[in-house]
């Protein structure tokens, strides 16, 4: 009785001590980024030695997709099968954006230094925004313009310039770029440009 009660705890001291790290990075990464983010310091911080986080985390892709993995719990994205329009999409994706700001800045500026990073995020944010730009296009038809414009209008980076502008300003905006690129005339039509 005494070995499984310590089996127990040990396998709950293990537990414990993963949570802890993968806590920790998260932290790191929301704050300085992945790239800058240390084992040696991950491990100070937690109080074990590096062996120990690497005994946990092997290969740098397991800890990203743990890291993630945990992020994703605490912020879950918005539902894009949930959304009746254009705009209620955006704007659920643009408050998302607010609320995950630091983390999804450092991630995204990280994954091009960081090949373990990069396909953590292929299947995962890449992934989810495929399906937000499929469902807010699809009420437009098969249209390259509207595809491009819905991913314009889905861009974070494109969100972090005009989030000053205000949330509904913002949607507003990229609303009436997604609705334009619909109603324009696509090359060869009879319609001509204006000189």
């Amino acid at each position: 009785m005494a070995r499984k009660y310590e089996l127990r705890q040990r396998a709950e001291q293990a537990a414990d001590t993963r949570r802890r790290i993968v806590e920790t990075v998260v932290g790191m990464h929301q704050t300085v980024g992945p790239a800058a983010t240390t084992i040696s310091e991950v491990a100070r911080r937690v109080g074990v030695q590096r062996q120990t986080v690497y005994n946990h985390f092997p290969e740098e892709q397991e800890l990203f997709a743990a890291c993630s993995a945990h992020w994703r719990a605490l912020h879950p994205a918005p539902d894009p099968a949930a959304w009746a329009d254009l705009r209620g999409g955006l704007g659920e994706l643009f408050a998302w954006y607010r609320e995950t700001e630091p983390m999804t800045a450092n991630v995204l500026r990280d994954a091009a230094v960081l090949p373990a990073l990069r396909a953590v995020l292929e299947p995962g944010l890449d992934a989810y925004l495929a399906d937000v730009r499929g469902v807010l296009a699809r009420p437009f038809g098969r249209s390259r313009r509207v595809a491009a414009a819905v991913a314009v209008a889905t861009d974070f980076h494109v969100w972090r310039s005009l989030k000053e502008l205000g949330a509904g300003e913002a949607v507003e905006l990229m609303a009436g770029l997604v609705e334009s690129a619909a109603r324009s005339p696509r090359r060869g039509s009879s319609a001509r440009p204006a000189r």
